[in-house]
């Protein structure tokens, strides 16, 4: 048997895994898309699911919110990342290896866990943010009943699960970056600041890229701060998100074509953003 053909026997299981629940579901959610689902049998309405997103209310509110946590929320993340990595990364820090581990164990802390904590601490009647508040003689905060608030909280949960993975991911690059390129700049005594914004930021620019360009794509996936920690997206729909909306429709009212249709959106604008980001962050001549 000729090796090629041992190979794809080989290749096969993973293929047919591959097809049976990667391909066919993209396929079948887009040919869902197209139908009224809500019927027996379907009906062919593409328009009834795709013409609706221009014109409900509740998709443009989802949308809204989450644009609203990605514009606010990357952001703030990345610097904090990069802040955090240039630290981890110094040679003056003791217990690097356990600092670094510290700051990367949000991501293995279960999600259900983690936002119980949250909406334990942001409590308005109990939680230890408003003890806080109480005891510097600031007016407490309905956390969950303010719109603001509630999205601050989300945006607050998000970015400390992961900034310290994005910090890794910074620190891998930092770590790659040729010690002997500071070393030239401080014999021609550039200061480490102007070191830190003409050397390690330019050579950082791909993987800061790719960091924002994962945390983009996460943060439009945002699903379970919503659903845990703001209870379904409270207060009246203020924190929720596409992927909230998406479950809502899908698994609340059934609407599987519809949910459908959003899901295709959100890939879209996942899909323009992300090469938009690439096109931004491209080295040019």
């Amino acid at each position: 048997m000729p090796r090629t053909r041992i190979s794809y026997l080989f290749l096969a299981p993973f293929l047919l895994v591959f097809a049976m629940f990667w391909i066919w579901p993209i396929i079948s959610a887009f040919r869902m898309s197209l139908f009224n689902t809500r019927t027996n049998p379907w009906v062919f309405a593409p328009e009834m699911n795709w013409g609706r997103l221009l014109v409900d209310p509740a998709f443009l509110n989802a949308l809204k919110n989450t644009f609203i946590i990605m514009i606010v929320q990357v952001p703030i993340m990345v610097s904090l990342a990069i802040v955090l990595a240039v630290l981890l990364n110094s040679p003056l820090l003791r217990a690097r290896g356990l600092l670094r581990f510290a700051f990367f164990a949000p991501v293995v802390v279960s999600e259900v866990a983690y936002a119980a904590v949250f909406r334990l601490m942001f409590n308005a009647d109990f939680g230890a943010v408003n003890r806080i508040l109480d005891i510097v003689g600031l007016p407490m905060v309905q956390w969950f009943s303010n719109p603001t608030a509630a999205m601050s909280v989300i945006i607050m949960a998000v970015t400390w699960r992961w900034v310290g993975y994005n910090a890794i991911i910074i620190l891998s690059g930092l770590q790659s970056i040729p010690q002997d390129v500071y070393e030239a700049a401080t014999i021609d005594r550039v200061s480490k600041v102007r070191q830190f914004f003409y050397i390690t930021l330019p050579l950082l620019r791909p993987v800061i890229v790719f960091s924002i360009v994962l945390s983009i794509i996460g943060s439009l996936q945002l699903f379970v701060e919503p659903f845990l920690i703001t209870n379904r997206g409270g207060p009246g729909g203020a924190t929720e998100t596409l992927g909230l909306f998406i479950y809502r429709q899908g698994f609340a009212v059934f609407n599987f074509g519809y949910a459908s249709a959003v899901a295709y959106t959100l890939a879209m604008i996942a899909v323009v953003l992300s090469l938009l980001n690439l096109w931004l962050g491209r080295e040019r001549t």
